[in-house]
């Protein structure tokens, strides 16, 4: 578990609806952050069902659900969980916080 926090991005540069990629600075592990209406999420930024990035999808933020590309699999921002098929395992949450204008993610597990 990483006790390092990692800068995505600026407040500024992270508006509503939109979403930024960084990678965990000890673990390496990509982690895709959701802007929903000024609430910050941040998954693993890879499908449950096939090793793919959700950043390549489309990010919903009426719904709040990113859809991969690649097959169609849907997962809830807010918590990571799967929403419909060909995925059936959630995606891994972590906790994302803001600090002096600063986005910052880390890897918990």
């Amino acid at each position: 578990m990483s006790e390092v926090w990692t800068f995505v991005c600026t407040t500024d540069e992270l508006l509503p609806g939109e979403m930024k990629v960084a990678f965990d600075e000890v673990t390496g592990t990509p982690i895709a952050v959701f802007n929903m209406d000024g609430d910050l999420y941040a998954l693993e930024d890879q499908c449950s069902h096939e090793d793919f990035e959700l950043s390549a999808g489309h990010f919903d933020p009426a719904s709040g659900q990113v859809e991969c590309v690649l097959h169609g699999a849907r997962f809830d921002v807010r918590d990571g969980r799967a929403l419909c098929a060909p995925a059936y395992e959630p995606v891994a949450k972590f906790p994302v916080k803001v600090e002096d204008g600063q986005v910052l993610v880390r890897d918990d597990r």
